[in-house]
């Protein structure tokens, strides 16, 4: 079982930046991959970032890309999100999740644990 937390969101100016960290309860965080996605009121919960256990392979989603960096402390059972250059259309509910098997990394239905979300609102 793995328990997530959520927090740094807030409200921002488009060109802005924030960090969002994802704190994991349990000593097995080092094995899951782990994933960011976000939901904008309306709209499905959409693929932003995922990285392997090691934190040596990551993927973003083309929206982010260079534009968004995930990263993880397996010391600290911490993964994180740095936004830069934020636009208004990255206004969201933003969630971390953890994956056992490292399986399709974007897909939402192939994680298995999830934590609360932090919103994030970027104004124009």
């Amino acid at each position: 079982q793995v328990q997530l937390v959520e927090s740094g969101g807030g409200l921002v100016q488009a060109g802005g930046s924030l960090r969002l960290s994802c704190a994991a309860s349990g000593r097995t965080f080092r094995t899951y991959a782990m994933g960011w996605f976000r939901q904008a009121p309306g709209k499905e919960r959409e693929f932003v970032a995922a990285i392997i256990w090691s934190g040596t392979t990551t993927y973003y989603a083309d929206s982010v890309k260079g534009r968004f960096t995930i990263s993880r402390d397996n010391t600290m059972n911490t993964m994180y999100l740095q936004m830069n250059s934020l636009k208004p259309e990255d206004t969201a509910v933003y969630y971390c999740a953890a994956d056992r098997s490292h399986s399709r990394l974007s897909q939402r239905q192939d994680y298995d644990y999830w934590g609360q979300g932090t919103q994030v609102t970027v104004s124009s």
